[in-house]
């Protein structure tokens, strides 16, 4: 039985509707709607009231422990608005961070997807005045891009290599190097998705050394294609090879079956230029003779999530027709955004889309921002001690895994506080700022932050 104190306890608990007739309530009541909210009202004061039968002592009377109640209800309405799809500021360094939505869209994407969001034109042809044809025009700007005969659109680049291998190697044998299965990300395994399309999976080769006579001998009356997969995140080097894709492509046309490449990245312009060597680009795939090819549209592109697959008429012709392309394809908001990104490359207007401005800032002109960023702080709060030390960006995203580019951080220390404060200080900012801690000190790296979100950076700091 509950305690005379306890029973005491029990009697000052506030009732649901005494809790959302608070004006804390009614605000949570207006945001979630009133349902939810008593909903979440009865869920706090069950767990204090079995708190209380349990014989726990609660501080202070019928007030004290009003209050109590409205707060836990704040918190967790709170911890609930923050837990979903919203806006962060990236102070990593990572350029295309996976967990922070991969690549930023360029401000004319972000225009497009608002044009999109009502009625547009998804399958309307405006000139004629009749149906039109999904996404034909960002399959003609990457068929123009990337030299390929034809294009085709879905969902992302694990859907695009699931379909592929479901329309052309169902019930026959895939051959690939060893050295090619390859966990992606997300536990996306290569050999899982080639079990899945009901194809077999025909290994050659060694890990670090697959020879062309290897492919050769791996193929059988049952082989429908041979799968080249660009190991995306990480590398091996050392006593390697690996037969050219013109000489596989011979090989598998010589003995008529198809050869297919998932590059992933999605880099459709040579990437050197922007100091990320050896990312393959679509179109050198494309002249090496590859029937088909698939790649990422928010990785190296720079755009929104997609799939596409390039290559020959024929091949896409067939993937259009198959049922599975309907379960697969994109929205419209996807298409208005990754035509606005194929636009910007078509006008080789590289500065407006962000990843690649990104890859391309030198380490001497974030320095220059960040000795900018620091007199601005600085002046407003001098208790902050700021510095800048050398250190490296990522290109992530599964990218270029041996690649480094050079940059310049801002390391800053609390004479109070410790990193781990300072950085859950900025995370938990209205505009959640995401940082690094190195060596007990936060560090922010402006190269993929954007211009004009320093000063949301520098108002949460010295707040």
């Amino acid at each position: 039985m509950p305690s005379p104190a306890s029973n005491s306890d029990l009697r000052n608990l506030p009732s649901v509707d005494e809790l959302l007739r608070s004006d804390a309530g009614r605000q949570i009541s207006m945001s979630i709607g009133e349902r939810s909210a008593v909903n979440l009202a009865r869920a706090v004061l069950g767990e204090v009231r079995e708190e209380i039968v349990a014989g726990a002592g609660i501080k202070g009377g019928k007030t004290e422990l009003f209050d109590r109640i409205i707060r836990e209800i704040q918190r967790r309405w709170d911890a609930e608005e923050r837990s979903g799809t919203r806006r962060v500021i990236n102070a990593t360094g990572v350029v295309v961070h996976t967990n922070l939505g991969r690549a930023p869209l360029s401000e004319a994407a972000r225009n497009a997807i608002a044009d999109a969001a009502g009625y547009c034109a998804l399958e309307y042809d405006v000139l004629e005045g009749k149906r039109g044809k999904r996404g034909a025009r960002a399959e003609t700007l990457l068929a123009e891009l990337t030299g390929a005969e034809r294009v085709l659109i879905v969902n992302n680049c694990a859907a695009a290599a699931f379909f592929v291998l479901t329309a052309f190697a169902a019930g026959g044998e895939v051959v690939i190097s060893r050295g090619e299965l390859v966990e992606i990300g997300g536990d996306f395994r290569v050999p899982d998705v080639l079990t899945q399309s009901g194809a077999t999976l025909c290994e050659v080769g060694t890990t670090n050394r697959t020879k062309l006579a290897d492919y050769e001998k791996g193929i059988s009356a049952a082989t429908k294609l041979i799968l080249r997969v660009h190991p995306s995140n990480y590398k091996i080097v050392g006593f390697t090879a690996m037969p050219t894709l013109a000489e596989l492509s011979e090989l598998a046309h010589r003995n008529g079956i198809l050869i297919y490449e998932d590059i992933g990245s999605g880099a459709i312009i040579d990437m050197a230029r922007f100091g990320i060597p050896d990312e393959p680009a679509v179109r050198s795939s494309i002249e090496a003779g590859v029937d088909l090819v698939s790649f990422s549209g928010d990785k190296l592109l720079g755009g929104p999530q997609a799939g596409i697959i390039a290559g020959k008429a024929e091949y896409i012709d067939q993937l259009r027709k198959h049922p599975l392309y309907r379960a697969l394809r994109l929205d419209k908001i996807a298409y208005a955004a990754l035509e606005s990104t194929l636009e910007a490359y078509r006008r080789e207007a590289f500065e407006e889309i962000p990843v690649l401005s990104m890859f391309s800032a030198s380490a001497e002109e974030i320095e220059r921002r960040a000795t900018g960023f620091i007199a601005e702080a600085k002046a407003v709060n001098g208790e902050l001690n700021f510095e800048i030390v050398d250190g490296s960006s990522a290109v992530g995203g599964g990218a270029a895994p041996t690649v480094t580019l050079k940059t310049a951080l801002i390391a800053i220390s609390h004479p109070r506080f410790s990193a781990s404060r300072l950085e859950f200080k900025l995370r938990n900012a209205r505009t959640p700022i995401i940082t690094r801690i190195v060596d007990d000190h936060v560090v922010i790296d402006l190269r993929t932050v954007m211009p004009h979100e320093e000063a949301e950076i520098i108002s949460t700091l010295v707040n």
